[in-house]
């Protein structure tokens, strides 16, 4: 038998560094987020269980922040922006009473990685985009267990995330991710044939690449299931982000592309399955929530009582299956091709495709000239140099080379609409 890799994720294995009784000492990076704003409302509803000691934020948010760090009583409060520490500060003190010590505040691009080392238990990587990446392997390296929630983190820097990760210290919040982590803890490695992703399709499902051409901002950001913020809802648009989600499968359970497999599933109460080789397949199921997949993340290896909705069984109801659309939607079959390519082009991927949203956002790319560009970029960036290793620099290079260039062909493009 080949000696396999470690999976990053495995549920028989869990990776204790501050063992002891009382609730858990958590840092919630992007707390103002969808997911940080979900993760302290599960916290709040279970003080014997966590303790929040510091909150990061960009800082777009400065009141949210301030309110957040005065319920939890944080030691620490990471802002990115430091043109807002002036009005954050000031915000904490009308909420704080006279003579209480504020929490301390750390400023800058490198707040959220600083406090992301700082003494906890678990770091909750609720960051949106790969400048999550930092963060995280900061936590790793300090000994934290590390909630994972920021999968650009994990797909731009897989190889410095992976030597720097010891056995059971990542758990995938995902809601995906979290699903296949607990249908994994019903066999070991050997048994596994296949991992079935999940994917609503979209505002979009059922609609071919015409008639994709003119669809609206509007119209990509009204998904029919989950509430997420507009960046992550256009990538569930384009499905960008089920081919994130199956490079960051990949990574994190070491099963090779061709049995990772994506499925159209509309209702997103399966968030995704298991195909054992005896032909068994596991599914987790909950409705959409994703303080279920935040419990996994801050609980394991216990659950959380209450933590999300459940069904209600006594009403009937149609769970629904459809094969993906690989040519109205050809972004998972890009990413197969890109992690396949590894090194710097995962990185090259997601941040032009974090450039496309926001030109498409602002009127001057079209919905389908989103994959369009990112496959150029992608093909331009060619394939990396075997065996080169990967480091920081390199992917912070490949990072703004692929968004400059981006950036370029999204300006051609505005201009020739303009021109048309």
């Amino acid at each position: 038998m080949t000696d396999v890799p470690a999976p990053l994720a495995d549920p028989h294995l869990v990776y204790d560094p501050v063992a002891g009784d009382g609730p858990k000492d958590v840092v919630i990076l992007g707390s103002t987020g969808s997911i940080g704003t979900q993760a302290i409302d599960l916290v709040l509803r279970n003080p014997d269980r966590f303790r929040v000691t510091g909150l990061s934020a960009n800082g777009g948010r400065v009141a949210l922040l301030a309110e957040q760090a005065h319920r939890l009583r944080v030691r620490t409060v990471a802002v990115a922006r430091e043109d807002v520490v002036g009005a954050l500060r000031d915000a904490l003190a009308a909420r704080y009473g006279p003579g209480e010590p504020l929490p301390e505040i750390l400023a800058g691009a490198d707040a959220a990685t600083r406090l992301a080392a700082s003494d906890c238990h678990t770091v909750l990587n609720g960051i949106t985009g790969s400048i999550g990446l930092a963060p995280t392997l900061a936590a790793l390296e300090a000994g934290r267990t590390l909630a994972l929630a920021n999968k650009e983190s994990l797909i731009v820097g897989g190889p410095l995330v992976k030597a720097l990760a010891k056995p059971g210290q990542i758990i995938p919040v995902d809601s995906e991710h979290a699903a296949l982590f607990q249908a994994l803890a019903a066999g070991t490695r050997a048994d596994v044939r296949k991992l079935v992703v999940t994917a609503s399709g979209g505002p979009f499902r059922g609609r071919t690449r015409d008639e994709l051409a003119n669809v609206t901002v509007e119209d990509a950001l009204a998904h029919p299931t989950w509430a997420m913020g507009p960046v992550i809802t256009i990538n569930s648009a384009t499905l960008v982000n089920k081919g994130l989600e199956v490079i960051e499968a990949h990574l994190l359970y070491d099963i090779p592309f061709d049995r990772i497999e994506v499925v159209v599933h509309p209702q997103s109460y399966v968030h995704s399955m298991v195909e054992f080789t005896d032909g068994s397949t596991l599914a987790q199921a909950t409705p959409p929530d994703m303080r279920g997949p935040i419990a996994i993340g801050l609980g394991w290896p216990e659950r959380v009582p209450d933590a999300a909705p459940v069904f209600d069984w006594s009403k009937a109801s149609t769970w629904e299956f459809h094969p993906l659309d690989n040519e109205a939607f050809p972004s998972v079959n890009l990413a197969r091709h890109v992690g396949g390519l590894a090194g710097t082009a995962p990185a090259v991927f997601n941040a032009a495709n974090e450039e496309c949203v926001e030109a498409f956002r602002a009127g001057a790319l079209p919905f389908n000239g989103i994959i369009d560009t990112v496959i150029r970029v992608v093909e331009e960036h060619g394939t990396p140099r075997p065996g080169t290793s990967l480091t920081v620099p390199d992917v912070l290079e490949a990072e703004t080379w692929a968004r400059a260039r981006t950036r370029e062909l999204t300006a051609r493009t505005a201009s020739a609409e303009a021109r048309a």
